[in-house]
């Protein structure tokens, strides 16, 4: 089990990670100690789907750079979160089935350009 995944956003875009992850995705933004608030950024709680909750944190990076190609994948119910993504606006990427048998998944970004997948087991 992983305890939590950490992406960069870029100095000053903390209202607007907070809109996505809470706001759209509507994930719990958890309290960061506070000599780790002071370094700005966010952390999220990421709820289990068939398992334990999970978080997300949010560090900000100077020389920040959106990740396209490494990302974090959540398990989800991905056809409520894809809505919940496209009604804000945002791309819902489907992947191919034949990638990954057994798993319907798609891809978006987040406000800050970095790459998210989710995923969900077929049954």
């Amino acid at each position: 089990m992983i305890h939590h995944v950490q992406i960069a956003c870029p100095p000053g875009s903390e209202d607007g990670i907070r809109a996505f992850y809470t706001g759209v995705l509507g994930w719990a933004e958890l309290p960061k100690p506070a000599v780790l608030a002071a370094r700005g950024g966010c952390w999220f709680r990421v709820p289990g789907v068939g398992g334990p909750d999970g978080e997300l944190h949010v560090g900000v990076e100077a020389d920040f750079r959106a990740a396209r190609k490494a990302h974090p994948a959540f398990v989800a119910d991905v056809d409520a979160v894809a809505a919940a993504v496209a009604a804000a606006g945002h791309e819902v990427r489907w992947a191919d089935p034949a990638e990954t048998p057994g798993l319907r998944r798609f891809h978006t970004d987040d406000s800050v350009g970095n790459r998210l997948e989710f995923v969900a087991e077929l049954t």
